[in-house]
């Protein structure tokens, strides 16, 4: 079954980083209560080195609650309107806490909010190796 939330804050960047930023994100969060549903997702500034690629680490990561981390574990995502779908790999879901793979977020954020998370996240699900790229269907 297709957990969903609704997703009160979106965040995005890839350019220039906040203060205290270490790498390009974006994300979607139900709330600001610790306890609320979050989807992060990042990538890298610089090319994976040789110790990246080693680990596994030379692609995009997805962040969900709890800290539980798996990269280039999305099969697909899709942005249209004010619905984020994401299809993860069954099999990470363990490494993401997650129990379907499946999770829709619709996007109830500000518009300008939701513009940038959308524009950032296209662009890191763009990083790393060709086998962990996922399919992105924005409209």
């Amino acid at each position: 079954m297709t957990y969903r939330f609704v997703a009160n804050i979106a965040y995005g960047w890839h350019d220039e980083l906040p203060p205290g930023a270490y790498c390009p994100s974006a994300g979607v969060i139900e709330s600001e209560d610790e306890e609320s549903f979050a989807l992060e997702f990042q990538s890298l500034i610089e090319e994976p080195d040789e110790q990246n690629v080693r680990l596994g680490l030379d692609s995009y990561c997805v962040v969900t609650p709890d800290q539980n981390t798996a990269y280039g574990c999305v099969r697909t995502v899709e942005l249209s309107g004010d619905l984020l779908r994401v299809t993860f790999d069954p099999a990470r879901l363990d490494d993401l806490g997650l129990d379907d793979p499946v999770v829709e977020a619709v996007l109830n954020a500000p518009p300008e909010d939701v513009a940038r998370m959308r524009e950032a996240l296209v662009r890191i699900l763009a990083y790393g190796r060709s086998d962990a790229l996922p399919i992105v269907l924005a409209s």
